[in-house]
């Protein structure tokens, strides 16, 4: 094999390895650390614990991994592990380490301190009205929704207020069926699995929109609500979806309007936002923006924080920043480009973009490996 088969294969192992990520964080998007969380297992690793007699060979301890169902697949996946409570000051520290989402962080610190100082008056057998942690998520695709109910699961498990801080997360194909009777059973599976953690249900909005006489998602919100009622102590449901939809969602039924009675909106991220997402991709992943290293030695020179460009600012940025923020002001525009999820695609075509350049190059050295330039993001203008 030749040093330009190499490269390609080595490529290749990296575009795939995010590809497979990708797919198996979905939900997700890509501010900070993420935690551990509840996911379904993929079915090859299923099929191995059968053979190997209920012991997955996948898992390192050699027990079948924990998982919560999404309405699909065998109802007797084990529960959830309970995790072990988080320091509330450190979830503050990274809190405030995520990009944007400046509104939301403040709604958030908000409530942990209510939720503290409410734990704290029934420490002290003084009289705590009744709290209801339900809320309502809305926004657009890739604004940080998911990753939010995920951190929150995490906040009420140290707090107390949650006994295990897991997440399962379903849309409508994990709670309706097709037949009579089928949804409540489907729903209360679901539920069963979200016990002691939060019970995210992106689109939520889906359950109350159809009209025809065997839709069942009204099925399904009423064993939903019945659920938040017998289950108040150790469940928080938290729906996500479109701002206008959502709102018709919630006045559909007057236990939802009863129930979800906090609201977070999560705007757009700006085009400087979206970059500062791309860098820290970038940094995760040992790539580096073509002449980036040259602008921080010149910023830390001058004794600045090297904070993002904005307006004509950005005509100061290297060249490589310079094409990225363009191409993110163009991408912006298109209604269905979906934030930060978009930014993480939009860095894995970049890396397909670098490859073809360095599979054409005699020779590459570990700085080329690590360098996205300006033409590989011209490339897909």
């Amino acid at each position: 094999m030749d040093k330009k088969d190499e490269i390609i294969l080595q490529q290749l192992d990296v575009i795939r390895e995010m590809t497979a990520r990708n797919l198996r964080r979905v939900g997700d998007d890509i501010w900070g650390v993420p935690k551990p969380h509840v996911d379904v297992p993929p079915a090859d690793a299923v099929k191995k614990e059968k053979k190997a007699g209920g012991k997955s060979s996948d898992s390192p301890s050699g027990n079948s991994p924990t998982a919560a169902s999404t309405g699909q697949g065998d109802p007797k996946t084990p529960e959830p592990e309970e995790l072990p409570p988080e320091n509330i000051d450190d979830l503050k520290a990274e809190l405030d380490s995520y990009i944007g989402l400046s509104a939301v962080k403040d709604e958030v610190r908000d409530l942990i301190n209510m939720v503290t100082v409410w734990k704290l008056r029934r420490e002290h057998d003084l009289p705590a009205p009744d709290l209801s942690l339900h809320m309502v998520y809305s926004g657009n695709p890739g604004t940080g929704k998911t990753m939010m109910a995920r951190f929150m699961a995490r906040v009420y498990h140290s707090l107390g207020i949650l006994s295990k801080g897991h997440l399962v997360e379903v849309d409508r194909s994990g709670l309706v069926a097709g037949y009579v009777g089928q949804t409540a059973i489907k729903t209360a599976s679901v539920i069963e699995k979200a016990k002691g953690g939060v019970l995210f249900i992106d689109e939520a909005y889906s359950l109350s929109s159809g009209k025809a006489e065997n839709d069942f998602g009204l099925e399904a919100i009423e064993t939903l609500l019945k659920a938040m009622e017998d289950n108040r102590d150790d469940l928080i449901v938290i729906v996500a979806g479109y701002t206008d939809l959502m709102e018709e969602f919630i006045n559909s039924n007057p236990g939802l309007s009863s129930r979800f009675n906090r609201y977070l909106y999560f705007d757009d991220y700006t085009v400087d936002e979206m970059l500062r997402i791309f860098e820290l991709q970038c940094e995760k992943n040992c790539y580096v923006l073509e002449g980036a290293k040259e602008e921080k030695k010149e910023k830390t020179g001058a004794g600045e924080d090297a904070p993002s460009a904005t307006g004509t600012e950005a005509e100061s940025l290297p060249s490589a920043r310079r094409e990225l923020r363009a191409l993110l002001e163009d991408m912006s525009r298109d209604e269905d480009f979906g934030n930060a999820r978009g930014v993480r695609n939009l860095f894995e075509r970049i890396l397909i973009a670098q490859a073809n350049r360095l599979a054409s190059l005699p020779s590459v050295t570990r700085e080329e490996l690590m360098t996205i330039t300006a033409d590989d993001i011209k490339s897909l203008r």
